[in-house]
């Protein structure tokens, strides 16, 4: 159970169980196998970032003496420590998932991690060559002198701790460090008949760690990792250079302290200590592992190829009936607006618009909002190849963008060299909305052609997230689109928009108008019902609304992937209130509102969770939906999320989440699945003859009469 205040729920131990939910999946026999693993590697890698990030920014506030409670009544003194007891369970329950459970299946499957002690005299003699061949050249020991600094070791990165007996009794006993580079193989191959067979990186170095320290005794080898604190930014106002503080804020990360110290079990009181000091991470920071370190590292194994059986079976995304591949996407557009939800709706069409438009002699401007995009974007090629045609292209890149950062600047860097005006965000706040506007000369004029998202121009997790789409050339919207950047860009102030809303200011005025009209409409005997699906939802303003709407007697359905603030089903306080988690294999991403309006339906689409950051520090858009057939498709989307009896969780009010368990003979309801099924239907329907007719190319005039 959750200790906080009656109103408010811890956001970290709300983080820490949507957490728990994903590990879920990992224990979930109706999971593939495979599939199963990369869950558990999610839940690791997901800690990961929230060491950095959250509890790093928590060992900051402690150590700066803040006591001021959060929204939930604790300190950050009490919230670092419910968080660190926390974690050690689920620690617990993720090594337990890993050796009782995930491992023997694998064995089962064929796919065995070999134990060192264990293998073969073949297969002992082949691990000696891989280790003389491509483990003793690469890596470096490095001796530990107690009297100079301790060896700088990186943040995330692997190593191995020797402790080496002492020479003769006047001597002391040493240590050593080996740490693994992050290009050395973790999983190491061993050729089989049959099915899979590997070794650890750190299992196989130790095997043969002598051969580094030739005529020494080795007493003990240990793995461990450390994690330091990413919770930095750049002092923006004393910010000369911001490009240049950018790179000096992923230097101190480099150097920044260690916030988590993790240590295989078996290590000794003696290494354990020898560590803990060195790294100055104190008792509540060390975490002793029964198992490998670094779980998020098995994403390796669960993509293995030949293994299609242990995976999900493929979910190609569709292509949108709305969308003709054949026609231009201007030419589509002009006629109506459409909406994808991805992945179930293909990404594609996204993307040719940008290319189409970088293109299109006619395109006069393309200006696009870039917050994280794939290692190789076709968006960002389009782009710079706009530029490079002599269009007049802006790209707002947030540099911001935590822990794409390093990314993002070489983006930022390879489009003004293609002649793209870059902008380096905005000055005190992220730029975090999901926005293209595309200028063009036609007949008629000027028109500006539009794509808001809830998700990152990236094509890579545009399979992979929950996101919609919303493509559209009404005149409203692109002269709102066109404000945007110039606000954005031009340094002026935010201004009132025809119909879109912005962060941080007017869009979370808007949420809460539009949740106190329900409110109004109810007690006035009026029908009223919200629904709404967003990751988190932390903003106690947004908090304190719902409850109001809820004492009113308003409905309210909401969807919360993660993060969720509100206690819903309080008596007196949110009686009418539900909230429902869904946790499958797409993340859950997009930020789709509903207003029932008094009839008049409202639908929205956000780039903003409802959290304070979202609302109140960063640029955000809220974008309605005014195309009736658009507006349509989404409510029915949303509806199918609470009907959902397989993936679903509901909160309860004391913090706790329970799985939903169907009523009865109720059929069960997948809702990703569902929504699969009817974008693979509506794609099928709209082209129930595909390749069937064949459109052959025509020879101009002049040439057939040759």
């Amino acid at each position: 159970m959750i200790k906080s205040r009656p109103n408010y729920i811890n956001r970290e131990l709300s983080w820490l169980e949507f957490n728990q939910r994903v590990l879920n999946e990992a224990l979930d026999p109706s999971v593939p196998l495979l599939e199963r693993l990369n869950f558990l590697s999610i839940t690791a890698s997901n800690l990961d970032e929230f060491f950095m990030v959250r509890v790093g920014g928590l060992e900051s506030l402690v150590a700066e003496g803040v006591t001021r409670p959060d929204p939930a009544g604790m300190t950050p003194s009490q919230q670092l420590k419910a968080v660190c007891a926390r974690v050690k369970t689920m620690a617990a329950a993720q090594y337990a998932c890993y050796h009782d459970v995930l491992i023997p299946k694998l064995t089962d499957a064929d796919i065995r991690q070999l134990n060192a002690g264990l293998l073969a005299t073949e297969q002992r003699d082949y691990f000696r060559t891989v280790f003389k061949e491509e483990i003793l050249p690469v890596a470096t020991p490095m001796t530990v002198n107690p009297d100079e600094p301790f060896p700088y070791m990186a943040g995330l990165t692997l190593a191995l701790a020797v402790r080496i007996a002492a020479e003769n009794s006047k001597s002391r006993e040493r240590f050593a460090l080996i740490p693994f580079g992050r290009n050395m193989n973790r999983f190491i191959p061993c050729p089989s008949d049959s099915g899979y067979r590997y070794i650890l990186l750190e299992d196989l170095t130790q095997m043969f760690v002598e051969d580094f320290f030739p005529g020494v005794r080795i007493l003990e080898t240990a793995a461990f990792r450390i994690t330091r604190n990413a919770d930095m930014s750049v002092n923006e106002d004393d910010a000369a250079d911001f490009l240049a503080e950018m790179r000096q804020v992923l230097r101190a990360r480099r150097q920044s302290k260690c916030v988590r110290l993790e240590i295989a079990g078996a290590a000794s009181d003696r290494m354990t200590a020898f560590l803990g000091k060195s790294l100055d991470a104190p008792d509540h920071a060390i975490y002793r592992l029964p198992g490998p370190i670094d779980l998020s590292a098995f994403r390796t194994i669960a993509s293995i190829s030949g293994f299609e059986r242990l995976k999900y079976e493929s979910w190609q995304p569709q292509p949108t009936p709305e969308l003709d591949i054949r026609k231009s996407m201007f030419a589509q557009v002009a006629e109506k607006s459409v909406v994808l939800f991805h992945p179930y709706d293909s990404y594609d069409p996204v993307v040719r618009l940008i290319e189409e438009a970088a293109r299109d002699p006619n395109v006069l401007a393309i200006k696009q909002v870039l917050y994280r995009t794939g290692a190789d974007s076709s968006i960002v090629a389009a782009l710079r190849n706009a530029a490079e045609r002599g269009k007049y292209v802006t790209a707002v890149v947030e540099l911001k963008a935590r822990f794409d950062e390093a990314r993002n600047i070489e983006w930022a860097r390879m489009l003004a060299q293609s002649g793209v005006q870059v902008i380096y965000g905005v000055k005190g706040l992220k730029v975090h909305a999901k926005v293209c506007v595309i200028v063009r000369r036609e007949g008629k004029g000027i028109v500006r052609y539009v794509h808001f998202g809830t998700g990152n121009y990236n094509e890579r997790t545009a399979r992979l997230y929950s996101d919609v789409s919303y493509i559209s050339c009404a005149d409203d919207l692109g002269v709102d689109a066109s404000a945007f950047f110039n606000a954005v860009c031009g340094y002026s102030e935010a201004r009132k928009y025809r119909k879109i809303f912005s962060a941080p200011v007017g869009l979370r005025e808007k949420v809460l108008d539009l949740i106190a009209g329900e409110a109004e409409r109810k007690r006035q005997g009026q029908k009223a019902f919200i629904m709404a699906k967003v990751n988190s939802l932390t903003h106690p303003d947004v908090i304190a609304a719902l409850y109001e709407a809820s004492k009113a007697g308003v409905k309210i359905m909401l969807n919360v992937r993660g993060i969720c603030s509100l206690r819903p089903g309080v008596p007196g306080l949110s009686d009418n209130i539900n909230v429902v988690s869904i946790v499958d294999r797409f993340l859950e991403h997009s930020r789709i509102l509903y207003f029932h309006h008094g009839g008049d339906e409202k639908v929205f689409i956000s780039s903003a969770d409802w959290m304070t950051r979202n609302l109140d520090r960063r640029i955000e858009l809220l974008v309605p939906v005014d195309n009736p057939v658009c507006r349509k498709r989404l409510i029915s989307d949303l509806e199918t999320f609470f009907k959902d009896s397989v993936k679903s969780y509901w909160l309860l009010p004391d913090g706790r989440y329970e799985r939903t368990r169907p009523a009865g003979r109720r059929r069960l309801l997948r809702s990703q699945e569902l929504l699969w099924t009817r974008a693979k239907e509506r794609a099928k329907s709209a082209h129930p003859a595909a390749g069937s007719v064949f459109e052959p190319y025509k020879a101009p005039d002049s040439a057939a009469n040759r």
